[in-house]
């Protein structure tokens, strides 16, 4: 059975942080708040987590993971990415865009677009998402909070404790946080694509 953390969205309790960060570390699977709803995550090197969220979320291998990340010093370890993307990327973090960018060889294969070997990343502006990968310190594999065969996701932490109570070792409640996905933008070529508007300002996106 699921733990259940309650968290406060603005001021989160470096305990329950400290809790959260030791289970995740341990191999956990944890369902926690971003800036565009909840998201199912787990450590980089947990395979087998990383594993339970494919049988969760019912996902082939083909799907691509997400690499959340604390802030942009994290990119140039898992991205490749040239000064123009840099600044864009830069004035749009933290906040509810996924950058799909071309992977480094630290990004484990199990996680890259296989043929292009491109990879998401993305600075979500939730404090407890920040809180907690500060204080993993490194990204975490993180999906959208989304049933099989639905369309909308799952926005209510105790809908989620109860639907999955058995196949997660922890869900945070941070409040309601919205269930609009990110705009996600290809900057893995010169011509920049929009692949989703969601969440988020496209506008210097399109000019490029």
């Amino acid at each position: 059975m699921s733990q259940f953390f309650q968290i406060h969205p603005e001021n989160p309790q470096k305990r329950l942080i400290s809790q959260a960060a030791d289970i995740i570390r341990s191999g956990g699977v944890v369902v926690y708040p971003t800036d565009s709803g909840y998201a199912l995550g787990c450590q980089l090197e947990q395979k087998n987590a990383l594993e339970r969220i494919r049988r969760i979320r019912r996902l082939d291998e083909k799907h691509n993971f997400t690499l959340m990340c604390r802030d942009l010093s994290e990119l140039s370890i898992y991205a490749r990415v040239d000064n123009v993307a840099f600044r864009a990327v830069k004035n749009h973090t933290p906040g509810p865009y996924t950058f799909i960018l071309k992977a480094t060889s630290e990004v484990p294969r199990r996680l890259m677009q296989s043929k292009r070997k491109t990879i998401g990343l993305r600075v979500p502006a939730n404090p407890i998402a920040l809180e907690l990968l500060n204080e993993l310190n490194q990204p975490m594999m993180s999906v959208t909070m989304i049933l099989p065969g639905e369309t909308l996701p799952l926005t209510d932490p105790y809908d989620i404790r109860q639907t999955l109570e058995h196949e997660l070792d922890l869900v945070i409640d941070g409040g309601y946080c919205g269930m609009e996905p990110t705009s996600v933008i290809d900057m893995s070529d010169e011509e920049w694509t929009i692949l989703r508007r969601g969440l988020g300002d496209v506008e210097q996106f399109e000019a490029v």
